[in-house]
Formats: C-alpha cells, structure tokens, sequence
C-alpha cells in the first residue's frame, strides 16, 4: 500500500517522507508539494499538490491507488512583516483569519475529502494532520495567536468528525492530529528565542517520534490528538 505525505518539501514533511522509508515502509511514498519535485530516493513518487486548489487535491488523490497512510505536513504560523501571530485582539485582521485557516483548516479538510474514500475499507488505516498543543482550548493559559489558536482548534474539531464518519465504514480506521513539538523550521524560526536546546527538535527528530506514534496508534485513538512523545493532548 503506498503512503501519502502532503507538504513534503517542507523540513517536516521532508524528514516524514525519508524517515518512512529508512523505517522500511513496504510501498511507496508519494511526496507531494506545490512543486512537486525534490531531490528523492528512487522508491519516492514525487508530485504536486495545491491545498488552496481543491482541483489539484482531487488530481493528486486520483493519481494515488489506496492509501493506507496519509499525513498532512502542510501549515503556516507566519509570513514576514504580511503576518504575524497576534499578540491582542486588537491586532486582528480579516487578510490574516483568511490566510491561516485556508492553509491550515480549510485545505486539510479537502484534503480529507478527495483522500479519505481512496483509503482501504478493510484494514488498517491512518488520516493524520500535523497540528498544534497551542489549538487545545483547555490547555490555553497565554492567549494570544488568534487566528493560528483558532484554526488549529478547528483543524483538531475536523479530525474527530472525520474519525466518526470514517469508523462507520472501516472499524480499523485511525484519524488523529498529531503535535511535532517545537521543530526547527522555517514556521517556527522567528519564535525559537526562549525555547530550550533540548525542547527545539531537528525536523529528523520530530519526524522519527511522530513515526513511532503512528506506529502505536490503534482504532481506540482515532479523533484524538496526540503529542511527539504518543501523550494526548486534550481539546
């Protein structure tokens, strides 16, 4: 069965698609981007995907024969002096709201359309989305990041109705979002000043524990959110 990883370009998604096949993963690896090129292993499929075009998420998932495994690595927290995660509801904008929940709700949850009724009926199979601690509502004691907060929370309530729906047709499905902790990254660089050495992951360590959390994941997990280290984070 071949596995799908969505924003593969990306230092994340990147370290997914190679850590996939260094674990030995028996398909192949469609590593899809906007380009949709890179420099890969001859057992990964490169190829493109737009998830603000919902056009090429249904082209892509066409061209994927049942994916056991689907990991959406795709994402945005900021974007220069354009945006910038807000401090106060003062700082609100309509641009900004639009911006983060295309690329980080709105394109996740097409993404599950076109992909979802490509994967099998009849085994096991996992729909993960990378998400955020920060989109848990219990768990906000700062404030502060209102449209990323927002979009990520929106993001963890689309994974638990795709879970339901899923388990209807597939009692073996698992849908989950999944926290990568802090990653060294384009997406997190400009926020890495007060995080400790030891709490500022490679993006090949991320990718390694959120492996080993897919790996351990059962049916009884799905709609949940887990963190890097296989803990759930509640909503």
């Amino acid at each position: 069965m071949p596995a799908v990883i969505i924003g593969a370009t990306g230092g994340i998604g990147r370290a997914l698609t190679l850590g996939l096949k260094e674990k030995g993963y028996r398909g192949p690896v469609h590593a899809l981007s906007r380009s949709g090129d890179g420099d890969w292993p001859s057992d990964v499929v490169p190829g493109k995907i737009d998830i603000l075009h919902e056009d090429s998420i249904a082209a892509a998932a066409e061209a994927v024969d049942a994916p056991d495994l689907v990991i959406i690595a795709s994402g945005i927290l900021s974007d220069g002096e354009r945006l910038q995660p807000e401090k106060s509801w003062r700082h609100q904008s309509m641009a900004a709201f639009e911006k983060v929940f295309h690329v980080n709700t709105f394109g996740p949850g097409l993404v599950a359309k076109h992909f979802l009724p490509r994967m099998p009926r009849e085994e096991r199979t996992v729909f993960a989305a990378l998400s955020a601690r920060v989109g848990s509502i219990s768990d906000n004691g700062f404030g502060g990041w209102h449209a990323y907060r927002a979009s990520k929370a929106a993001l963890n309530m689309l994974i638990r109705n795709y879970a339901i729906e899923q388990a209807r047709k597939n009692e073996s499905s698992i849908c989950v979002g999944l926290h990568p902790g802090t990653v060294d990254t384009g997406l997190s660089k400009p926020f890495q000043t007060n995080v400790p050495d030891k709490k500022l992951f490679s993006p090949e360590q991320s990718a390694g524990y959120l492996l080993d959390v897919v790996d351990g994941l059962t049916a009884k997990d799905s709609g949940r959110l887990f963190d890097w280290q296989g803990k759930e984070i509640a909503p």
